[in-house]
C-alpha cells in the first residue's frame, strides 16, 4: 500500500491554504508532518531556546493543524520545535498543543521527543573520539563545550519512528533534519528506501516544489519504488523542474544528500510528469554508512552588543561616505585607547553603510548614488556594560566627526533617541561537529503523556 504524507508548510509559522489543507485532509494522508525550525536565522535562538515565530502565530496555524488532524483520524508530527528544537521549545509547544486540546475538546496522546545533549557527555564523546568536525568547524575542547547554553542533536528517521511507535496522536519532536519527520513512515512501512529521503527533500518545504510556493501544502505518496509529488492548492503545479530543483535548496550538493545513517544519491533519479500538476520520481539511491552519526548544534554567548544609528543627508558626505568612515574609525579607536582602559581586543566596531555595502560590506562592486545613508555601528564588548559605555564615547562622534579637520563640523540625523541601543548577549554557533552513536536512541528521550481536557492524566 503506498504511503500518502501530507505537509502542510515549509515550518509552522509560515502560514498556507486551508483550502488546500482541507483538500489534502480530504485525500485521506496516513500522516500529517510539519517542520518547526532550522538554523536560517542564526544562533540566537538556538542560544537562548525561544522560537523565531510569535507565540500567536504558531498557536493559529498549530490549532488548524490539530482540527486537520482530528478529521483524518492520523498522528500529526512537528520536527526542530520553536525554531531551535530545544527542550524548552518542546515544552513551549506542548503547552500550546494542551492549551488548544482543551479549547477543543480534544483527548490526546502527546509523544515528546527531546534532542538535548548534556556537556559531560559530549566532552566524554570528544574524549572517546567520537566527535568528527565538518567543514568549517570551530576549535573544540572540553572548555569550549562547556560554555554552550545548549546543545542538540539532529534527529533521524530512528528516532521519529520510535515517537510513532508510542501510537501517540501527536509527535513534539526537538531538533531534527528536515526530511526525518516525512521519510520516517514510509521507510517504516518498507517503501523505497531511495525515494522515501528524496521524497521527503523535495516535500521538507512543503509548496516549494511547486509554482506558488505560499499556498504550502503539498501530498507526497511514497511506494516500492519511488514516490509521486502533487499541490493541494487549485492554483499550484508541480514539474519536473520545479521538483528537481529543490534539491539544489540548502545544499551543497545537488545530488547528494547526507542524513543520519547514510546519504541519499540522486543521481540516478528520473523526473516525469504524470499529468500538467503532478510529478513522479524513481531512480533515487540510499547508501548505508558504516556508522550511525547524528550533526550536533551548539551555541555560545560571544560577547555583548550595543548599536547605534546615524543618517548622513549632506550630499558631500554622501559623496565621501568611505572616505569620512576609514576616519571616523581610526579617531575612535585612538579616542578609546586613550579615554578607558580598554585594550584593541577588548572590543570591535562594526560599521555598515546602509545604501551603499550593508549586505555585502567588502564583497559589494555595485556603485550608486543614494541620496541617504545610513551609519550602522554594531560595538561589540566582553560585557554589557562596557560595550554601552563605548556607545557614550562615540556618540557625539557619529553625530559631528568632520569629513577633514579644516572644515565646520557637520550634524547627522539619529533616527532615534537615545542613539544607541543594548542588544545583550551575541550569541554564536559553536559546534559543526558529527557524533558518532552506538544506538539511534543514544543522547534523545521520549516522554508520552495522556492529555484530557488539556491536562496530562
Amino acid at each position: 500500500m503506498p504511503t500518502k504524507i501530507l505537509i502542510p508548510a515549509g515550518v509552522l509559522g509560515l502560514g498556507f491554504d486551508q483550502a488546500a489543507l482541507a483538500r489534502g485532509v480530504a485525500a485521506q494522508p496516513d500522516i500529517i508532518c510539519i517542520d518547526g525550525g532550522s538554523t536560517d536565522s542564526g544562533p540566537f535562538y538556538l542560544g537562548t531556546g525561544t522560537s523565531k515565530y510569535a507565540r500567536s502565530v504558531c498557536r493559529s496555524e498549530w490549532r488548524a493543524l490539530m482540527l486537520a488532524r482530528a478529521d483524518a483520524g492520523v498522528p500529526l508530527v512537528i520536527g526542530s520545535c520553536g525554531t531551535c528544537g530545544t527542550r524548552e521549545t518542546v515544552d513551549w509547544m506542548y503547552e500550546i498543543t494542551c492549551e488548544i486540546a482543551a479549547e477543543l475538546g480534544q483527548s490526546l496522546t502527546i509523544a515528546r521527543l527531546y534532542s538535548d545533549q548534556t556537556a559531560p557527555d559530549i566532552i566524554a564523546a570528544h574524549d572517546a573520539g567520537l566527535l568528527s568536525p565538518l567543514v568549517p568547524a570551530p576549535p573544540l575542547d572540553a572548555e569550549a563545550i562547556t560554555a554552550c547554553t545548549h546543545i542538540v542533536a539532529l534527529a533521524g528517521v530512528e528516532q521519529i519512528q520510535a515517537a510513532l511507535q508510542t501510537g501517540a496522536d501527536i509527535i513534539l519532536a526537538g531538533r531534527t533534519t528536515d526530511t526525518a519527520t516525512i521519510a520516517a513512515l514510509p521507510l517504516s512501512c518498507s517503501d523505497h528506501a531511495g525515494g522515501a529521503w528524496h521524497g521527503a527533500k523535495i516535500g521538507e518545504c512543503g509548496a516549494f516544489c511547486t509554482n506558488n510556493p505560499a499556498s504550502g501544502v503539498v501530498m507526497i505518496t511514497f511506494d516500492e519504488t519511488g514516490f509521486e509529488v502533487e499541490p493541494m492548492a487549485v492554483d499550484a503545479v508541480c514539474t519536473p523542474h520545479s521538483v528537481s530543483a529543490h534539491m539544489l535548496y540548502e545544499n551543497s550538493d545537488p545530488f547528494i544528500l547526507h542524513e543520519p545513517g547514510g546519504h541519499l544519491d540522486v543521481t540516478e533519479a528520473r523526473y516525469t510528469a504524470i499529468d500538467d500538476r503532478r510529478v513522479r520520481v524513481e531512480g533515487s539511491l540510499w547508501v548505508p554508512a558504516d556508522a550511525y552519526r547524528v550533526k550536533l548544534e551548539a551555541a555560545h554567548i560571544g560577547g555583548y552588543q550595543t548599536t547605534m544609528m546615524a543618517v548622513i543627508r549632506d550630499a558631500h558626505y554622501v559623496a565621501h561616505a568611505d572616505q569620512w568612515l576609514q576616519g571616523l574609525t581610526s579617531f575612535l579607536h585612538r579616542k578609546i585607547a586613550t579615554t578607558t582602559s580598554l585594550k584593541r581586543d577588548d572590543f570591535t566596531l562594526e560599521f555598515r553603510l546602509i545604501g551603499q555595502n550593508a549586505a555585502l560590506g567588502a564583497l559589494e562592486d555595485g556603485i550608486g548614488t543614494p541620496l541617504e545613508v545610513g551609519v550602522l555601528l554594531i560595538i561589540t564588548a566582553m560585557d554589557q556594560e562596557t560595550a554601552t559605555d563605548l556607545s557614550k564615547v562615540i556618540n557625539p562622534f557619529l553625530l559631528h566627526h568632520p569629513l577633514t579637520a579644516h572644515e565646520d563640523l557637520p550634524t547627522f540625523a539619529f533616527p532615534y533617541s537615545p542613539a544607541h541601543t543594548d542588544r545583550g548577549a551575541l550569541y554564536e554557533f559553536a559546534m559543526n561537529h558529527v557524533l558518532e552513536m552506538s544506538d539511534p536512541m543514544d543522547g534523545f528521550t521520549l516522554a508520552v503523556d495522556e492529555v484530557v481536557d488539556g491536562k496530562a492524566g
